[in-house]
């Protein structure tokens, strides 16, 4: 989770929501994921299919039986719905999403018996540092004069009308 959280720091720096997430088998970290759906404007640039994007081109197989995924924040549905189609064995993750989980906080995708794959979840892990890295982020973007463009925020939506 330490290094999910660091890559989450690299999400900050470019100006993304801080999330970062880590692919591991055996021991050994195969993918790498943070944040990028402002700076490539790509709706699916969650750090998890990043991740995961990455652990199936360093295997050379989409599927990844026997991988942990390691998350900074609780996965969204469409996350949740790639973890699924890859097979992961284990999904970990710190801070949960109140808003949009899809692991157990708004919808638990992981314990719908209709799905043909099933991930053993734990969250909370390292959950206050995850929480806390978001909660930093959102205060300053509320508190800066440039609303990030595609936020949808009020002074944005005044600015273009």
């Amino acid at each position: 989770m330490r290094e999910a959280l660091a890559l989450a720091r690299q999400a900050t720096i470019r100006g993304e929501v801080p999330v970062g997430a880590i692919v591991v088998r055996d021991g050994e970290i195969v993918g790498r994921g943070l944040n990028c759906p402002i700076s490539e404007n790509d709706p699916t640039g969650h750090a998890e299919v990043r991740a995961l994007r990455d652990a199936a081109q360093r295997l050379g197989n989409y599927r990844l039986p026997g991988c942990t995924l390691y998350v900074t924040i609780e996965p969204c549905a469409m996350c949740a719905g790639a973890i699924f189609h890859a097979r992961i064995a284990r999904v970990v993750y710190g801070a949960p999403d109140s808003k949009t989980g899809a692991l157990g906080s708004v919808v638990n995708l992981a314990a719908e018996p209709r799905l043909n794959h099933h991930a053993s979840v734990e969250g909370g892990v390292l959950a206050e540092e995850c929480a806390g890295l978001l909660q930093a982020f959102f205060t300053e973007r509320r508190g800066s004069c440039n609303p990030v463009p595609g936020s949808g925020n009020n002074e944005e939506r005044k600015n273009a009308g």
